[in-house]
């Protein structure tokens, strides 16, 4: 997993490099490369996407399951305090599904940079 992090950043940055880089008019070849070159910076963008949107929609679902579990058991616990501790439980569930939210969008977000 962090091989495939160091292997998707360095071939983000060094497209931008390649790219960017000031000179003389690119010839056939040179412009054949670059092209190939950016249509794999696309594809690393979509791995990206992929993982950023994956991981934050499984690291709510664990959230909300940990928060509705512990809330349960609070319940049988104390039965005369369900009505607080139904209210806590949708705030703190709803602040994690908020965190999932941007890291959904932070996917769709590397798609288009």
């Amino acid at each position: 997993m962090i091989g495939l992090g160091i292997a998707a950043g360095a071939a983000l940055f060094l497209t931008n490099t390649a790219l960017g880089a000031e000179g003389a008019i690119p010839s056939g070849d040179e412009l054949k490369n670059a092209v190939k070159l950016a249509n794999a910076t696309h594809g690393l963008k979509g791995v990206g996407a992929g993982l950023a949107a994956g991981l934050g929609a499984c690291g709510a679902g664990l959230g909300i399951g940990r928060i509705g579990g512990s809330a349960v058991e609070a319940m049988a616990r104390q039965p005369e305090a369900s009505g607080t501790i139904g209210t806590n439980m949708l705030i703190t569930a709803a602040l994690v599904e908020g965190a999932a939210l941007f890291a959904i969008l932070g996917g769709f977000l590397a798609l288009l940079a």
